[in-house]
């Protein structure tokens, strides 16, 4: 399985295709820019798109997909069933599938946003804004940053050391590395026991008037 990366300086996002090192029929992940750098590393290495994963739905990760339909057949795997107006297939935890001949396992990893998925393939994670060299994604609050957290101890931190990380922003990093050197990593041991909040006011840790219009 080879990996290539491409950098797009609107939105500071990287995109990822995955593919034999022989070319063929391929995988993207967050098209963020298709611009002709990024049409170049596919075209160069003979490589034919045939899905996109989608690591969330904001447009520094999805907005490529336009162009990239006037190019290429291909299908789109989501947590939602439609992004930037195409219908997509819904990917879901607990359900791996099979893409372009590699394994993917989606997790959905709660906090940053509410269709949020890091997908594995292989001994790789693409984990879009959840996980970064040296930080983890913003939340809203501190409820939902703690939960963010717990998520991927649970569901992330349980793997090998050597998993490679490749994010939505940022260098590659692997497991062993973040837990030395995230600081969100130090914090799991320390986190609360999880509470299901029963109101806004619990979620968000202030009180909430009602307001009639």
């Amino acid at each position: 399985m080879k990996v290539k990366c491409h950098f797009a300086v609107v939105g500071l996002s990287n995109t990822y295709l995955i593919g034999d090192p022989g070319g063929g029929e391929a995988i993207m992940v967050d098209p963020s820019r298709f611009d002709e750098p990024l049409l170049r590393m596919i075209e160069d290495n003979n490589y034919y798109v045939r899905a996109v994963l989608i690591t969330h739905n904001h447009e520094n990760h999805v907005h490529g997909l336009m162009t990239m339909r006037k190019i290429y057949d291909f299908d789109i795997y989501a947590s939602e069933p439609e992004v930037m107006g195409f219908k997509t297939i819904i990917a879901a935890e607990g359900t791996p599938f099979e893409c372009c001949g590699f394994p993917v396992e989606p997790l959905y990893i709660r906090g940053h946003t509410s269709d949020s998925l890091v997908y594995r393939v292989r001994n790789t994670l693409f984990t879009g804004d959840l996980l970064s060299a040296g930080r983890v994604g913003t939340s809203s609050n501190s409820w939902t940053q703690n939960t963010l957290i717990r998520d991927i101890a649970d569901k992330i931190n349980v793997l090998d050391g050597e998993t490679i990380i490749f994010p939505g922003h940022g260098p590659p990093s692997t497991l062993a590395i973040e837990r030395e050197t995230n600081p969100a990593f130090g914090k799991m041991a320390d986190l609360p026991p999880e509470e299901i909040p029963e109101t806004e006011e619990d979620i968000l840790g202030v009180e909430v008037e009602d307001y009639e219009i």
